[in-house]
């Protein structure tokens, strides 16, 4: 489990070494076809800030060797914002007094119907609170099986499950799992996450070794920014992936780089990202890995979401609602998190013809 391959790895000792990095280092680096995690934190560090206009253009030629012009879309679908964690930042947090909604199977045909008005989605991210007690597997499964014959490829950003779950899972029309670690900071985890399943720090991060055993076959990570230092963070996460990579070899992974928003929460990020080091984390982790799927999210901005756009992201929500029923149901139930790209998924479409890429609806059948 990589539990065990995590303790190898001193946070305050990664974090030294980031900040220690050189100009040399860098140039050293961006000069190898394949880097491993010591080059990456080469690459995020605060040396490597003069080199981004590089990082863009190779960044930009990796992107476009292994994915094209293309840019896959897909859109969230939450179906309850019941929760049983207390997570500080969240809007969803168990103490935050508000109706909690689950969704009905009717109303989650409602949703799936009005979502397909939207756009010619097929790529359905379904999201839900953690509540395995009125919210558990046997609703996720319901869920799936009413979303298959609408959505030919679905994925679930729910609450961590065992192996043979995650398999059961797949039978219904699963295809994907995301899963945000939040931080690596194991002796900081239970700041933010005091009470509940989330608290478990241990039990979340295995998570992905379960989703791997059960063969699932995409498997999506991510760290919260502004929980903790972003650049140790996104250092682990970059092990985390090569360890999987290596024991799990047949599934696909995804990375995403969220910044917090604000939420019911009120919570006030420890650590801000500026938008010209997201754009030098997503540059260096394409350089890092060539074949990962890097998304990213309505959280941020359509400014710079364009402007990302042809520089090494592969994969964008569009029109999501973060709240349970937003589509159909309830639009004015209380959300996640706010978005920042408020534009339609047609608006999206038609940015990214603009920049000359192909927005991709759909990326495979499944009889195929």
């Amino acid at each position: 489990m990589f539990s065990e391959e995590l303790d190898r790895y001193s946070w305050e000792d990664t974090t030294r070494r980031i900040y220690a990095k050189t100009a040399a280092d860098v140039e050293a680096a961006l000069r190898k076809s394949h880097l491993d995690v010591e080059d990456f934190m080469a690459l995020i560090s605060p040396a490597a800030a003069p080199y981004l206009e590089q990082m863009a253009a190779l960044s930009r030629r990796y992107t476009l060797q292994r994915f094209g012009k293309t840019m896959s879309l897909y859109i969230p679908l939450y179906i309850t914002n019941s929760c049983t964690n207390f997570c500080v930042y969240c809007g969803f947090n168990h103490d935050n007094p508000f109706q909690r909604t689950i969704l009905t199977e009717e109303e989650i045909v409602n949703e799936l119907h009005a979502i397909k008005k939207l756009g010619n989605f097929e790529n359905l991210l379904i999201v839900t609170g953690e509540n395995p007690k009125d919210a558990g597997v046997d609703y996720l499964e319901r869920a799936l099986k009413l979303a298959h014959p609408l959505f030919s490829n679905l994925t679930i950003e729910v609450m961590p499950l065992k192996a043979e779950e995650y398999e059961r899972l797949t039978h219904a029309g699963l295809h994907g799992v995301v899963c945000f670690q939040e931080t690596y900071n194991r002796a900081r985890y239970n700041v933010y996450h005091p009470k509940g399943m989330k608290s478990k720090f241990e039990w979340r991060l295995n998570g992905f070794d379960r989703m791997g055993q059960a063969n699932v076959h995409k498997i999506g990570m991510g760290v919260l920014i502004g929980l903790e230092e972003w650049r140790t963070d996104v250092t682990m996460m970059a092990h985390h992936l090569r360890y999987l990579q290596h024991h799990y070899w047949q599934t696909k992974y995804s990375v995403n780089f969220p910044r917090m928003r604000p939420s019911e929460g009120h919570f006030q990020p420890n650590v801000v990202l500026e938008d010209r080091e997201l754009a030098q984390l997503i540059f260096a982790f394409r350089i890092f890995d060539h074949d990962v799927d890097i998304s990213i999210s309505t959280r941020e901005s359509a400014v710079f979401r364009d402007n990302i756009l042809p520089l090494g992201v592969t994969s964008m929500s569009a029109g999501s609602k973060t709240e349970p029923g937003g589509y159909y149901t309830y639009p004015q139930a209380l959300e996640q998190f706010h978005i920042s790209d408020e534009r339609t998924p047609a608006e999206v479409a038609d940015a990214i013809r603009a920049k000359g890429y192909e927005p991709v609806w759909k990326d495979w059948d499944g009889w195929l």
